[in-house]
């Protein structure tokens, strides 16, 4: 009679909290963390090195990318008449638009062959990270386990069903980007004018009164440009998942309020159409995004190499 009583007790709860919007959202946009990690590997020196979701499909997208585009490159270039055809086409499409409208004319036509593969690299990781994390494989993974597979807790395609596709939604990966970035900048402005000319060009040359106060500025800016790339890309990115979601839950916080017939008549006249919508529009913020992270890298590079222009 006691267990029966704290059943019903349970479920009353259950029923009482309702439908949790928020966790709901967390869990699809989140990285996996500690809780359901794919690979369980030691902690060295306070950081855990386990593999989450987020690593993964930064594998994935890395391994994808190279196994898609390196044999495309490698055929085209033993054919005896170098003429692109199918795929080849539309990747040396992509390589003229950046060379021609992004590197030449923010970084010079001097140095655009030495920065174009790095802003090349920088693009097409970012749209296949963004675009792989639209599709909803693992949506459809969790409905094959919750009707099918059954797989247990903890076990590595358990994992996969927990957390966010999109690594570019991910701070540390986009920070991690960034950082490239960042290096890159300092690494262009020395070989173009000697590490020590390099920091040297902070200062406007002949005022030394005014480099008291722009030298901090410029420092201070150094560290802006990829604290903006990262929260750019990771925060739009997030955004429009999030949106999707909370629209998506309309359905769930209905039913939960007034019946299943009310949340469905929602879901059918407000949250479909509307999700369908921003996902159009998502699509756009996918391309959108990795041309604005490379072009401001392309921007950033050219100020280093043409400092007082």
């Amino acid at each position: 009679m006691q267990i029966e009583t704290q059943v019903q007790e349970e479920a009353a709860e259950a029923v009482s909290e309702g439908f949790n919007v928020g966790e709901v959202i967390i869990e699809h946009v989140a990285n996996t963390g500690l809780d359901h990690p794919l690979i369980h590997l030691p902690t060295v020196a306070g950081i855990d090195f386990s593999v989450t979701k987020h690593v993964f499909m930064l594998w994935v997208v890395a391994a994808l990318v190279f196994l898609v585009i390196t044999p495309t490159i490698q055929r085209y270039l033993k054919q005896d008449r170098l003429v692109p055809s199918g795929f080849m086409n539309a990747l040396e499409a992509i390589v003229e638009f950046l060379l021609d409208s992004v590197v030449k004319p923010n970084v010079g036509d001097r140095w655009a062959h030495t920065w174009t593969p790095l802003i090349l690299t920088l693009f097409v990781f970012i749209l296949c990270a963004n675009a792989i994390g639209m599709v909803p494989i693992f949506e459809a993974m969790n409905l094959i386990d919750h009707w099918v597979l059954h797989s247990s807790e903890g076990s590595f395609f358990n994992g996969l069903l927990h957390g966010g596709a999109t690594t570019t939604a991910n701070f540390n990966v986009t920070a991690a980007l960034a950082m490239i970035s960042f290096g890159a900048i300092i690494v262009a402005g020395s070989k173009a004018h000697g590490f020590i000319q390099h920091w040297k060009n902070l200062a406007p040359p002949g005022s030394p009164a005014l480099a008291i106060v722009l030298v901090p500025i410029e420092i201070l800016g150094m560290f802006v440009r990829p604290f903006a790339l990262t929260m750019r890309l990771a925060a739009n990115m997030t955004g429009g998942h999030i949106a999707i979601l909370a629209i998506l839950s309309f359905v769930f916080i209905f039913t939960d309020m007034a019946g299943p017939t009310v949340g469905m008549g929602i879901g059918l006249v407000l949250s479909v159409p509307l999700a369908v919508g921003i996902s159009a529009l998502e699509l756009i913020v996918i391309l959108v995004q990795a041309y604005v992270f490379t072009l401001l890298t392309a921007v950033f590079i050219g100020m280093a190499i043409h400092a007082h222009h």
